[in-house]
């Protein structure tokens, strides 16, 4: 099943341009598979995997910089500390509304998939399943202490151009967000809890067993809180970039656990 190159989309809102990019396979069915990046990311650093989750799934792939990320338009302020529900009632509904989607399934990688649950959460009826990779559910000693040392390392002119590539003149906004909301101490409390009460559909949690940003704690949180069906999947000798360290293990988790199409199957412990 081929699926052809995507074309761009830029996406007005109140605060500025959504760069969005959707990957169409050939007589796609079901509902469509959001992809939300991790606290550096972009649809750019998503590289060919939304290409290649399309193909395999059979679904249309749509992927998007959030506000300040990317090929969007810069962020007008500080990232709010509760930017992860501000996303899925802000960012995530212009596009929703933009591209005309009604049932989506949310994937999302590290912070980005904790945003994906809080869609879920968000919009309930229409989400249909949550896939996550790495993500996080409450602040760790590990993630504090990870955050704190590649933040650190990022931050030299050489290491900063890393980012650059990917964000433009937007990069030392992106390293600020990510580091300092983490390592702020009105985060120090921060949990997904509230929101994985209210996830109803199929959750397949992803998770490294040896992320550099959260232990298996984030993941057995996730699925011992969310009210639908849950499955936790720990990777032996994986980090925190599961779909770019084994990717055809992830797409085949996917599938496996879709049947394409929809991820999710009975709660497994």
């Amino acid at each position: 099943m081929s699926v052809p190159t995507p074309e761009p989309v830029y996406i007005p809102t109140p605060n500025g341009r959504l760069f969005t990019a959707r990957w169409q396979p050939q007589c796609a069915t079901g509902a469509p598979i959001v992809l939300f990046h991790d606290s550096l990311g972009s649809v750019a650093q998503w590289r060919d995997f939304p290409a290649r989750l399309a193909q395999a799934t059979g679904r249309r792939v749509v992927a998007y910089d959030r506000l300040g990320y990317g090929r969007s338009d810069p962020h007008p302020g500080r990232l709010p500390l509760d930017f992860i529900d501000d996303e899925a009632r802000t960012g995530f509904r212009h596009v929703r509304e933009a591209l005309g989607i009604g049932a989506f399934v949310a994937f999302g990688h590290s912070i980005g998939g904790g945003i994906a649950l809080a869609c879920a959460a968000t919009w309930r009826e229409d989400c249909r399943a949550v896939v996550s990779l790495s993500a996080q559910a409450f602040t760790e000693d590990r993630t504090l202490e990870g955050v704190a040392r590649v933040g650190a390392g990022f931050r030299p002119p050489a290491q900063l151009a890393r980012l650059a590539k990917y964000h433009g003149d937007k990069a030392a906004w992106v390293l600020e967000a990510w580091t300092g909301t983490w390592l702020d101490p009105g985060f120090a409390g921060w949990t997904l809890d509230a929101q994985l009460r209210r996830v109803r559909c199929p959750v397949l949690a992803i998770h490294g067993d040896q992320d550099e940003y959260g232990t298996a704690r984030h993941p057995e949180r996730i699925t011992a809180l969310v009210q639908g069906p849950a499955t936790m999947h720990l990777m032996p000798g994986v980090g925190h970039f599961p779909h770019k360290e084994q990717p055809d293990e992830v797409l085949e988790l996917v599938v496996k656990a879709s049947g394409s199409p929809g991820p999710g199957t009975p709660r497994s412990r």
